[in-house]
């Protein structure tokens, strides 16, 4: 799988980190909390990248060819994608993007505060 333009828009979304878990899954997180997961060794395995989505969303996206329950995590509402085309490129980041914001949205308050005042600070320093 081609991560280039995935790890591209994950990074470009506020405060986002990466790290590598599990051996070869490069992993995104908000607030240390994962939003989305690539598998960088997705040729020997069943899925090429995955994340959370809505209980609506995660309903309609697993009836589609190519996308299916999340191991380990469907029933936090996690979607794995077992080919980089099953769903169009600009609909895989509006879905990364809604991701991140479920996440963002379910970090404890003080979380949240501490992330906008981040943000405040580096914009009130460019």
């Amino acid at each position: 799988m081609n991560v280039d333009w995935v790890r591209a828009h994950c990074m470009a979304l506020p405060h986002t980190t990466e790290e590598i878990l599990w051996g070869d899954d490069l992993v995104f997180k908000i607030g240390g909390k994962m939003y989305a997961v690539v598998v960088l060794g997705a040729p020997h395995h069943k899925v090429v990248m995955s994340f959370k989505c809505t209980p609506e969303v995660f309903a309609e996206l697993v009836e589609r060819p190519g996308v299916i329950p999340a191991p380990y995590s469907a029933r936090s509402h996690w979607v794995a994608l077992e080919r980089e085309d099953a769903l169009p490129r600009t609909e895989i980041k509006g879905l990364i993007s809604r991701s991140y914001e479920l996440v963002v949205a379910k970090l404890p308050k003080k979380k949240q505060a501490e992330l906008a005042k981040r943000a405040e600070k580096r914009s009130v320093s460019r």
